[in-house]
């Protein structure tokens, strides 16, 4: 057995097949519904003779930088990623998040395939990929894209044929379920023994704990986790933020155009606000959430605009930029000059014009990016040793431990 040391942290290499899921959006309500309703044996096992808690997520409760610390092990301070969109100062561009060029750091994954451990990677939308395989000499490769991955730039070809059915809709359950089927087709192969396997929230977003269709989905997934269970793996599950309703009563989105309500104080042009939550993926969430950066434009009264902010309903917290990265463990020179949090029922947006809701279809508005989605379930499918957890339970748990409990501290 050897140690890799990734971000001041050591991690011992797997004497089994390990796999960590990031469970996309599954709010710790989904769990508690899904237990009592019988749906997830497979996770209630987890409960009796395994391991789940409550960990915290990072804040913003968004998909780019939890998935980011989850493979780095480290807070975004570390790793740069502070959001899927963000504003370039230098240059004033809006740009997305899609790919490895703002990562600071390495990830466990590259470092256990460079010890010769074979690892993979699997997401559900292709945005994460060159983020999760940065320096990644293994497999790596998405659901959106399965019918495009190559030996030469995945590491494996063919996955439509492995997996044993097209590639699925984006906008789909089957988008998450493809990333298991490949997991378990990867372990039966033995193509890989570690493998990091990064869902969507896309039925997170549509449905409420409860609903039929997040039953069936969260039904489905555990059957999956149990079959990665059967092929012996260690199996860690963990989420990168949670999921709250959005609306109001009326079922109208809940919603603040910072913007607009800061230009209408302000006047024209007083400020930017950026949603980070903005991807390629807006149909079902119309790139609002929790969490927004403000740029001030033609009024440099900061204290001004955030007390305007702060009395606005809805608005749980206002930060200046400096107190948000000490406070969330974000990178100083990638803040706003202040953040907006929207409480655990509001999102917080740009300016009504930049939002299409018209993908909801009907369904209320389900987001994250907050305080409000900060717990996440951490679930492993073996015990954990107490000195162990006597070692965590001082600092709490975070959702990017998760690579060090089922590496370091699953009992033998």
């Amino acid at each position: 057995m050897t140690d890799v040391s990734v971000n001041g942290r050591t991690y011992r290499t797997p004497q089994r097949p390990t796999v960590v899921i990031c469970f996309d959006g599954c709010d710790p309500a989904y769990i508690d519904r899904g237990i009592a309703d019988a749906i997830l044996p497979t996770i209630a096992q987890f409960q009796k003779r395994g391991f789940t808690a409550i960990a915290q997520s990072v804040i913003p409760s968004f998909t780019n930088p939890n998935n980011a610390s989850i493979v780095t092990g480290v807070p975004p301070a570390v790793h740069g990623i502070s959001g899927n969109y963000y504003l370039d100062r230098a240059t004033g561009e809006e740009r997305m998040i899609t790919d490895a060029s703002l990562m600071r750091c390495g990830t466990i994954l590259a470092a256990m395939a460079n010890a010769g451990i074979k690892t993979a990677a699997v997401t559900a939308k292709d945005k994460l990929r060159l983020m999760l395989a940065r320096g990644l000499n293994g497999i790596a490769f998405s659901s959106e894209h399965a019918d495009r991955a190559t030996e030469a730039a995945n590491g494996i070809g063919n996955v439509e044929a492995m997996v044993g059915r097209p590639k699925p809709d984006p906008y789909s359950a089957d988008l998450s379920l493809y990333v298991l089927d490949a997991g378990l087709r990867l372990l039966e192969r033995k193509a890989a023994s570690l493998l990091y396997l990064s869902l969507s929230d896309f039925v997170q977003h549509a449905h409420a704990p409860g609903a039929p269709e997040a039953n069936a989905f969260n039904r489905a997934v555990d059957e999956r986790i149990a079959a990665l269970v059967g092929l012996g793996a260690v199996v860690g599950v963990v989420a990168d933020h949670g999921m709250n309703d959005k609306s109001r009563s009326s079922g109208e989105p809940n919603v603040v155009f910072l913007q607009d309500e800061l230009d209408a104080r302000f006047g024209a042009g007083a400020v930017r606000v950026i949603c980070p939550i903005t991807d390629p993926f807006v149909r079902h969430h119309g790139a609002l959430g929790s969490f927004v950066r403000v740029y001030a434009r033609k009024v440099t009264d900061l204290a001004a605009l955030m007390a305007a902010s702060r009395a606005l309903p809805g608005v749980e917290e206002v930060l200046d930029g400096a107190a948000a990265a000490r406070r969330f463990e974000l990178p100083p020179d990638l803040e706003g000059d202040f953040v907006v949090l929207g409480d655990a029922g509001t999102v917080v947006g740009a300016t009504r014009a930049e939002h299409d809701l018209s993908g909801l279809a009907g369904h209320r508005l389900r987001s994250h990016g907050g305080l409000g989605e900060q717990k996440v379930p951490f679930m492993v499918s073996h015990k954990l040793r107490p000195d162990y957890m006597s070692a965590k339970a001082a600092r709490g748990l975070r959702n990017f431990d998760i690579f060090d409990a089922v590496l370091n501290g699953v009992a033998e």
